[in-house]
């Protein structure tokens, strides 16, 4: 087993994998609590716009697809503020739009190629240096901002409008946790790819939830089980030959089957 952190690449995607394993359920707490969960799902394909840019540009694809998230994650917050539109509404319209952006831009990059292909479906074994430091230094900000804000966030999450009797800053708080949850999107790409970051940031939290008996608990226990599924994927996908997001997302659903039929009988 100890062959395995042998090779550079397999301790790159083990810190990648921990660090977004730490930041997806944290995040997406506050999602789930607010029944916000399919932000992520959107957010993914407007994410795969940003990594055809970053083809087109010669540029690093996770810096653009960041620079993409955030400024839907914005526009999206901004059109929920208004609540003349629902909130499961624009996402709706979203998510084709965020798809057909980057079908129209991968067009221009001569359609799919073995890069973008990892994008999709995630390539945590191909991380290179200069996108852990992107991704620790991005991941301890995250867990920062969260951890001097938490009270905070919780408040919003739970009731917005007693929070904003009460003198918080909602419509500030907001705004930092939409963007909070466009870089933990961006960042999750790479390591279980576009398609699948949704689950991360959701199975994990689900899954707490059957046990916790209060918000905090439910944040220590997504984070718990989201590691236990990265490392685990990361391990069978490494000495079985099978790809890594994949593994990390039935690992998660098989946690999740277990609790629930544990919480069940009890």
């Amino acid at each position: 087993m100890i062959e395995i952190f042998q090779y550079d690449f397999m301790i790159r995607a083990f810190v990648a994998g921990i660090v977004m394993a730490i930041i997806a359920p944290l995040i997406g707490s506050f999602l789930v609590v607010r029944r916000f969960s399919l932000i992520a799902d959107t957010l993914s394909h407007i994410a795969l716009a940003g990594v055809a840019i970053g083809f087109i540009l010669g540029t690093q694809p996770l810096v653009t697809t960041i620079v993409a998230t955030t400024i839907a994650a914005l526009l999206i917050e901004q059109l929920r503020r208004h609540q003349s539109i629902p909130a499961d509404s624009i996402l709706a319209m979203l998510l084709p739009g965020g798809l057909s952006l980057a079908i129209v831009l991968m067009s221009l990059t001569n359609g799919f190629n073995a890069n973008l292909f990892s994008y999709l479906f995630g390539s945590i074994t191909t991380v290179q240096p200069n996108e852990i430091a992107l991704i620790v230094g991005l991941g301890v900000t995250t867990v920062a901002i969260v951890s001097l804000l938490y009270k905070k966030l919780v408040y919003a999450a739970i009731d917005e409008e007693s929070a904003l009797v009460s003198g918080i800053p909602v419509s500030t708080i907001n705004i930092i946790l939409i963007v909070l949850t466009a870089i933990t999107v961006s960042l999750s790409m790479r390591v279980i790819g576009i398609l699948l970051v949704g689950a991360l940031m959701v199975i994990p939290v689900v899954t707490a939830m059957q046990v916790a008996k209060s918000f905090f608990q439910s944040v220590i226990f997504s984070v718990t089980f989201a590691l236990f599924a990265v490392t685990s994927g990361l391990f069978i996908a490494y000495y079985f030959n099978l790809p890594a997001g994949g593994a990390i997302v039935l690992f998660s659903l098989a946690v999740f089957s277990g609790i629930f039929l544990v919480s069940r009988n009890r």
